[in-house]
């Protein structure tokens, strides 16, 4: 260990420090003014609920609850009645938004893709009910930031599995290939 009096004398941790602030002192800086300049949430991120729509404009949900079940905060709310064609319809939607943890499980969860989680971060607000989505309110998100082609590729980019990730190998043993022992 170095001496303790060298130290002291000639300031070797000050002309560290100093040396150190001396490098970075005509770097442009890191940080960004956020009102001004925001930077685009990168793909995949998990923001603000929206209700899927099919090709022909109607609601994916057939009304299920498994998003419901599996959601951890339990802040999806399910309330169905029973259609004109006696088929189960979804009459009310809601996502309690200020006690959803944004985990995703509920996207994963549904066998339709009916729900989504859109890139969209900046929805601060002054009263609670602005944050209960109901269902017009999850379907116009989707119409606000799924538009077009955006909606399609979300779910093949984002969202696994698919059945295309389920393919075998050809050098993989197949077992109807297999010819067995005939028992004499």
């Amino acid at each position: 260990m170095k001496n303790p009096l060298i130290k002291t004398v000639f300031f070797t941790e000050i002309l560290k420090g100093m040396a150190l602030t001396f490098r970075t002192l005509f770097k442009s800086p890191v940080t960004r003014r956020y009102p001004l300049v925001k930077v685009p949430a990168l793909p995949g991120f998990r923001g603000l609920h929206a209700l899927a729509k099919d090709n022909t404009g109607r609601m994916k949900c057939v009304g299920c609850g498994l998003c419901g079940a599996y959601c951890p905060s339990q802040c999806i709310h399910i309330y169905t009645t029973e259609g004109e064609d006696h088929n189960k319809a979804v009459e009310r939607y809601e996502v309690d938004v200020l006690r959803c943890i944004f985990c995703g499980f509920c996207v994963e969860a549904c066998p339709f893709g009916a729900i989504t989680l859109s890139e969209h971060y900046e929805y601060a607000n002054y009263t609670r009910d602005d944050f209960y989505m109901t269902k017009e309110k999850l379907l116009a998100n989707w119409d606000k930031f799924f538009e077009g082609e955006k909606g399609k590729r979300y779910f093949k980019e984002f969202w696994r599995p698919m059945s295309d990730d389920f393919t075998g190998n050809p050098e993989q043993a197949m077992f109807s290939k297999i010819k067995r022992k005939e028992r004499t």
